[in-house]
């Protein structure tokens, strides 16, 4: 999975309308190997992350969890923690 795509769901808070459009984002422009398209383009682009938008909304919105939901701060924190272990070994 790509490192800068985060999961979105159950979350505590849930994920907002911005990080489930800026996931979107992420994902078209990484599908598309364009970070800024080009005028010719652009009208392409942004369907796509319209379309994954809405796709992704749905999803969040239709899926049960079992459990409880995550508490941000702590996976924020997890995640931190993963990237000081990977990258000090790289130093």
């Amino acid at each position: 999975m790509c490192r800068n795509i985060r999961p979105l769901y159950n979350l505590d808070p849930p994920a907002g309308d911005d990080e489930i459009r800026a996931s979107a984002l992420q994902f078209v422009r990484k599908l598309s190997g364009l970070n800024r398209p080009s005028r010719a383009n652009r009208q392409a682009f942004d369907r796509a992350v319209d379309e994954v938008e809405a796709a992704a909304t749905r999803l969040l919105h239709d899926l049960e969890a079992s459990g409880p939901a995550k508490n941000r701060e702590i996976e924020a924190a997890k995640a931190r923690e993963r990237a000081q272990r990977r990258f000090a070994g790289a130093a």
